[in-house]
């Protein structure tokens, strides 16, 4: 996949262009009906298909305090757009100034750097410029004046309900995965860079590697049955999501911890894709950390016996 990383380098594609626009936060239904139905009618006259989104997350700019949990973070998202056969992703860097620019300011510059702009597509709720005060209507009145086609896709729904990133935050953090997975069209995951921890889990005889999320939305705490994508490998694991209490009362930071099945080697610094498969227990604090290693062994046994019914 070609990534681009300014409007000028649409300059360097064959037109005509067909831009699929959007945050695309979880890459869900409702964003994969937006991205194909502009790459389908690109197919159709032989033009050029891209995919423009942003990078961070615009709440993250415009309200840093109060912005949502990702359900991708920026190098989640471009996997996942990747996996949908897209061949041009254009991520246009989001801070302050790029907030300042107008709607018919940001579709000049979209027009002036195509070689033609045929077509852009959004969902049909889109709000995008300064303010957010451009919406689809105000985008097909620019694209009458510059000789362009818009787009704007109905919403999605599952079992009657709007598929939004809101939504499916929402069944994420409700511990709802079934939910979350019709509306994605996939399995929710979490992906991460393992990092250096304390080590507990090694003195306790099951060695777990820390994930960093990269702001991703968490599932409730608890320990789940979880399988761990790492250098194209799947692992077989137990995670535990939440605080520690046994070990570390005053933690504040919730973390995520996974115990992969049989792995021997060192792996920080690599990035890991995490997908929960059954939630075992919630996170409880132990009398002592010999009762929290008995829990463990159990917690993996338990786990190991769910792959093997699924064999």
């Amino acid at each position: 996949m070609n990534v681009l990383r300014s409007v000028s380098d649409l300059s360097s594609l064959p037109g005509p262009l067909f831009l699929a626009i959007g945050v695309f936060d979880g890459v869900h239904l409702g964003h994969q009906a937006v991205i194909s139905t502009s790459a389908r009618h690109a197919k159709e006259v032989g033009g050029t298909a891209v995919v423009v989104t942003f990078d961070p997350h615009p709440a993250k700019v415009l309200r840093p305090n109060n912005a949502p949990h990702l359900l991708t973070a920026t190098q989640h998202k471009i996997a996942l757009i990747r996996d949908l056969g897209v061949a041009h992703l254009l991520i246009l860097h989001f801070d302050r100034t790029f907030a300042a620019t107008s709607p018919g300011e940001f579709v000049m510059q979209l027009v002036s750097n195509s070689k033609p702009l045929r077509e852009i597509c959004v969902g049909h709720e889109w709000s995008f410029g300064k303010g957010r005060t451009g919406n689809l209507a105000l985008l097909k009145e620019l694209g009458r004046t510059h000789g362009f086609n818009v787009i704007g896709v109905e919403a999605v729904k599952v079992n009657g309900e709007v598929v939004s990133s809101t939504a499916i935050r929402q069944a994420v953090a409700e511990g709802n995965l079934v939910k979350a997975t019709q509306m994605l069209g996939r399995e929710y995951t979490i992906l991460g860079t393992v990092v250096r921890g304390e080590q507990l889990g090694r003195k306790l005889g099951f060695p777990t590697a820390n994930l960093s999320a990269h702001s991703e939305q968490f599932p409730p705490n608890g320990v789940y049955v979880a399988e761990a994508r790492l250098a194209g490998s799947l692992h077989r694991a137990v995670a535990n999501l939440g605080f520690r209490p046994t070990v570390n009362a005053a933690q504040a930071e919730r973390l995520l911890e996974l115990h992969l099945f049989d792995l021997d080697r060192e792996v920080y610094g690599e990035e890991m894709e995490v997908r929960f498969l059954r939630y075992l227990r919630p996170e409880k604090k132990f009398e002592n950390v010999e009762a929290l290693k008995a829990q463990i062994a159990l917690d993996v046994e338990q786990a190991r016996e769910s792959f093997s019914v699924n064999d």
